[in-house]
């Protein structure tokens, strides 16, 4: 068995909807289509890039490297698949907003390559804070946003969730709960917690602690996602984050291990958002059929 397109592009809808079954149901094909294909492409890669789980399919450190990769992939055929190397016929400003996270973590790869299929697309960019960048598309000042859409609540907006990016327990390397088969909240609520404040991360992680009986034991506050890293790699905390800005090393050169929590942690989506009942500007609809081609989203949700 060769790797192929087809391997790659039902791995990246399943680790996308956390599910095989939502992952057929998007690409209109069997289950049994899907999970033999994830099978296939587990022998070839010679890693286990799923464990599967009552609440779906969870990606292993393997799967969530091979994810990066599949994405690329998939940009890298689509791109292939466009008549010519670029769409110079296009002219059009597009002025996005986006968080801090998402601009970070998510944005500089697209932006690239949305530079080079459309080069005379012009891409204002703002980076600001979810109450500013929601207020912002309502009054007109920025035509669409990439935010973290678990986080908008705003009814005059429109969401599309590109990703799920599963949250993880990070831990330092040897800590004693790596060893655990099932770790539970109770487990880490006397561990010393270190909470990320940025993008309303803090407010996003309360909310599912508050669902347990259990507090975190917050040492430190940070709105810096290096600190995090570097203050649980050196074993001073923990903390739960999500995958997008997970690196398996700090800035010393220590390692930094992950857990999936035995209860439920929501994950963080990552999507589009613009103002309910705009009419899509040409430079909305490619901005918005880019990230559908990227993300696998289903083609009848694009406008026409």
């Amino acid at each position: 068995m060769s790797l192929n397109f087809r391997h790659v592009k039902y791995f990246v809808a399943t680790a996308t909807l956390g599910q095989v079954s939502r992952a057929a149901k998007e690409l209109s094909i069997s289950q049994s289509a899907i999970t033999a294909a994830i099978k296939e492409l587990e022998a070839e890669t010679g890693s286990r890039l799923f464990d599967r789980t009552a609440h779906g399919m969870e990606l292993t450190d393997a799967g969530r490297r091979f994810l990066a990769a599949g994405y690329r992939i998939l940009a890298s055929i689509e791109e292939a698949l466009q008549p010519g190397t670029a769409d110079d016929a296009f002219s059009g400003t597009l002025s996005v907003a986006a968080s801090y996270t998402v601009l970070g973590y998510f944005l500089p790869q697209h932006l690239e390559r949305l530079e080079r299929r459309y080069p005379n697309l012009r891409i204002q960019l703002y980076e600001l804070s979810r109450e500013m960048i929601e207020d912002g598309l309502v009054t007109n000042r920025f035509d669409m946003a990439v935010v973290l859409t678990s986080n908008v609540n705003n009814p005059e907006l429109v969401t599309e969730t590109l990703m799920s990016s599963q949250r993880r327990l990070w831990l330092p390397a040897g800590h004693p709960l790596l060893g655990r088969d099932r770790v539970r909240f109770g487990d880490i609520a006397d561990e010393p917690y270190i909470m990320l404040t940025v993008d309303e991360a803090a407010h996003s992680a309360l909310k599912y602690w508050n669902r347990t009986q259990h507090q975190p034991n917050i040492r430190l506050r940070t709105s810096s996602i290096e600190a995090v890293r570097s203050i649980v790699a050196n074993g001073q905390g923990i903390s739960i984050l999500s995958d997008m800005v997970y690196r398996p090393w700090s800035l010393e050169g220590k390692r930094i291990e992950t857990v999936v929590m035995a209860e439920e942690v929501p994950p963080m989506n990552v999507g589009l958002a613009w103002r309910q009942g705009v009419d899509l500007s040409p430079a909305m609809r490619l901005f918005r059929g880019y990230f559908a081609e990227v993300y696998q989203t289903p083609q009848s949700m694009l406008p026409r």
